[in-house]
């Protein structure tokens, strides 16, 4: 492998998802492509510059919204594929918006989102919240997917959600762990569309002006 910062970046992304950033080191990183630690230093400065760098991938990956047509298809596949993205690099969740020197790619990405929004007809502090409670909603949501025990109606899991209280104590729990999570076709992934059409929903109030501070 020929290095260079851009190969360097891609390999320690790749070591990421394989091992989550507690695997990530200078040292297993250079083993990975086969040179000496040192040699990392001529193509990032040091592990925060490493981790700049692989933010800058990870929004590289995510697919901006055109110019406005139905604002809300564009904030939806855009907020879709964010998911996505954090799905294939779980070691991101929390990471995206940490760095205090963030990458062109990242603030490439950041600018034409607000754009975006204000193209759409929002105002400049409308477009912020805008932006806001779309990034905490999927962070929030791949950060509580990531963590869900897998739960099936055979699953261990499923049996001891039922079995934690006695009968009766907890029936509204005790109804939507039947009714609903021990389905064969309960999906929780599928509550992500759920949130999202509400939450765009409650965005279209800030472009009317019924909701602006």
């Amino acid at each position: 492998m020929a290095l260079n910062r851009t190969t360097v970046i891609a390999a320690a992304v790749s070591l990421a998802d394989q091992t989550g950033l507690t695997g990530l080191t200078m040292r297993s990183l250079a083993e990975n492509v086969g040179v000496e630690a040192m040699s990392l230093y001529n193509h990032v400065r040091n592990k925060q510059d490493l981790l700049d760098g692989m933010v800058d991938f990870v929004f590289e990956e995510i697919e901006l919204p055109r110019e406005p047509g139905d604002w809300r298809l564009g904030l939806r596949r855009r907020t879709v594929t964010v998911r996505e993205a954090l799905r294939r690099h779980p070691w991101a969740i929390g990471l995206l918006e940490s760095r205090a020197t963030p990458g062109l790619a990242t603030l490439r990405h950041h600018d034409a989102m607000l754009g975006y929004l204000r193209g759409a007809g929002f105002s400049v502090p409308a477009a912020g919240h805008a932006y806001a409670l779309l990034d905490s909603y999927v962070y929030g949501f791949a950060l509580q997917e990531a963590n869900l025990p897998a739960v099936t109606p055979d699953s261990t899991a499923a049996q001891a959600i039922l079995a934690t209280a006695p009968a009766g104590e907890f029936p509204y729990l005790a109804e939507f762990a039947v009714e609903c999570v021990l389905q064969p076709d309960y999906d929780f992934a599928a509550e992500f569309e759920v949130g999202l059409d509400l939450l765009l929903g409650a965005i279209a109030t800030l472009l009317d002006g019924r909701n602006t501070p």
